[in-house]
């Protein structure tokens, strides 16, 4: 197989599936499967460079599949790439992937506490900082709560007569 070959299948594959990219090589005349496609998919993968380990991180969890399966993400945050997907939201992965990269200085977060107790452990110097989205959600929750403690919750507003009058004429200019 050549590299260009090669390049066209792991091309297609990104761009429909593993199985889809095997039945178009077949009709194409390259014999191939769902399987070597995987291989191959995974033979370039493993040939990348480690993205660069910063020293300043971001860590989030996200859904692969809502309310079933979750992982944690971390991100360089000076360049703005994926360091690595890390399985399950709990912290335990999270934990050893921090045991073999002890020269990160700054964590961004949310709040989840199983995040920040794993952080404090594992590197008790890195200052940890709240990711833009919960600061603003930080902020909007303390001025609710500012605005709640001064505007009372129910605000009347008193009906006088000359009012209901002008509504009168209006209706009555209109017929």
């Amino acid at each position: 197989m050549t590299e260009r070959c090669a390049d066209f299948i792991c091309t297609l594959a990104l761009e429909t599936s593993c199985e889809g990219c095997a039945r178009v090589c077949r009709t194409l005349g390259i014999k191939t499967s769902g399987d070597i496609v995987i291989r191959l998919l995974l033979k370039r993968y493993e040939s990348l460079p480690q993205p660069e380990v910063s020293d300043v991180i971001g860590v989030d969890d996200f859904a692969y599949k809502k309310r079933h399966t979750y992982g944690t993400i971390i991100v360089n945050e000076k360049t703005h790439e994926p360091i690595t997907l890390l399985n399950g939201r709990n912290g335990d992965t999270l934990r050893e992937w921090l045991k073999n990269n002890k020269n990160v200085k700054v964590v961004t977060r949310d709040r989840a506490s199983a995040y920040a107790k794993v952080i404090s452990e594992e590197l008790p110097d890195a200052m940890q900082v709240a990711d833009r989205f919960h600061l603003h959600q930080n902020l909007l929750e303390t001025i609710k709560k500012a605005l709640n403690q001064e505007i009372p919750a129910t605000i009347s507003i008193p009906h006088n007569d000359t009012s209901i009058d002008a509504e009168e004429h209006c209706k009555k200019n209109r017929i």
